[in-house]
């Protein structure tokens, strides 16, 4: 797992199941072309499953906050896979603190040729630490009930999975933190 440092992420290079290996980090202000780039590389599928909606790339003000989370209220990991020396996003899972005192939010997007190799399990465990270490003391995610993939993994970590206000189709998986 990376060290904590303040609002610092340690970079944590991760060999994937199939013996490529990645650096997980912080998202950096210079990444917004490669974050947009990684959107656009979803399939509509992973971009409904993630964002619960068809958009191809992050509006202006959406990749302004993804690219400068607020600290000690958001955090965005990203996972980069360097290839003939350019890098690119391949993943990425950031929280955000909720309305509610020690609460936050989780998301998770990984790139679909990259899906089944152990990094969106990478991404939250880190994540998971982090809202930890940063006082948060539940964390929540709202899954599309037929996205097996992330509502197997959030109970593998230990979530607990209950109805969302948002209707049939949307889970909320739920883990204490404390």
């Amino acid at each position: 797992m990376a060290s904590v440092r303040g609002a610092d992420v340690d970079p944590v290079d991760v060999e994937l199941r199939d013996g490529r290996h990645v650096t997980i980090r912080a998202i950096e202000e210079g990444d917004a072309d490669m974050l947009q780039e990684a959107i656009r590389a979803l399939s509509k599928e992973s971009r409904y499953t993630r964002f619960f909606s068809p958009l191809r790339e992050l509006p202006p003000n959406l990749l302004e906050r993804a690219t400068h989370p607020e600290p000690g209220r958001e955090l965005q990991l990203v996972a980069v896979f360097t290839e003939e020396g350019r890098e690119k996003i391949v993943g990425g899972a950031r929280y955000g603190a909720l309305e509610a005192v020690g609460d936050c939010e989780f998301a998770v997007a990984i790139v679909d040729e990259w899906h089944g190799l152990g990094l969106a399990r990478r991404l939250l465990e880190m994540l998971i630490e982090r809202a930890r270490a940063s006082g948060f003391r539940r964390m929540d995610g709202y899954v599309l009930a037929t996205n097996l993939p992330m509502m197997s993994l959030a109970k593998r970590l230990g979530f607990a999975e209950a109805p969302s206000s948002e209707g049939p189709a949307v889970r909320v998986v739920r883990l204490d933190l404390a």
